[in-house]
């Protein structure tokens, strides 16, 4: 049987089993009343109440809070809040692996993840060798790193201390990642540096002002 003779019944549960398309949302600030989002990974975007992005419509804001509508499903977001993922869930049971990143302002790839369950600013740093963090940042989302192995760091500075450590889980977009080695250092950094310890564990390909992550097996 062709699936141009398939039954209604037949070609309808086909529909149904197909892997729903996952979208990420995560509120990283507020401009006057307008919120600023991130949607799967790209750029900050500004959009005003009653605006949309990426089908991603801004029904009301108030304070560091935004209504959204996402999918047809209202979502209420905090600025620092985690990112609000819809459609994640396939039928098939199989989790996301595929991360799209856009360039910023001088070519950078920053974007919000979440580190233990923690939402973090992130950038993509191919010449770090592993995940490296602040300890303010260590100490924000609840991270032991005086239980880790104390090294030294040579910084622009000079030496600073650091402590490597093992990061439970780091999510990026809607992927999941166990086990990263990554080491906290006492030197102040403004983002989460994504080095090789994570990276390692995707295919990386680039074109342009656009960065996918394909997940290893």
């Amino acid at each position: 049987m062709t699936p141009a003779t398939l039954p209604t019944c037949a070609l309808l549960a086909l529909l149904v089993v197909q892997p729903l398309q996952a979208q990420t949302v995560d509120l990283v600030g507020m401009l006057g009343g307008r919120a600023l989002l991130i949607v799967d990974g790209a750029a900050p975007k500004s959009v005003a109440t009653g605006e949309a992005y990426k089908g991603v419509r801004v029904l009301s804001t108030t304070g560091d809070e935004a209504v959204l509508e996402i999918g047809g499903k209202r979502h209420k977001l905090r600025v620092g809040d985690a990112p609000a993922m819809v459609g994640r869930a396939a039928a098939n049971g199989d989790a996301a692996t595929r991360v799209v990143l856009s360039a910023g302002s001088g070519g950078h790839f920053v974007t919000q993840g979440q580190i233990n369950g923690k939402t973090v600013p992130m950038v993509v740093d191919t010449g770090a060798s592993m995940v490296s963090l602040s300890v303010e940042e260590a100490q924000r989302v609840g991270l032991n790193y005086q239980g880790g192995q104390r090294v030294q760091m040579s910084t622009a500075n000079g030496l600073v201390s650091a402590w490597r450590v093992k990061l439970a889980t780091v999510r990026l977009g809607d992927v999941l990642v166990y086990d990263v080695d990554s080491v906290v250092s006492a030197g102040a950094m403004p983002y989460v540096l994504l080095g090789n310890s994570l990276l390692q564990r995707f295919q990386m390909t680039r074109t342009n002002d656009q960065m996918v992550l394909e997940k290893r097996y």
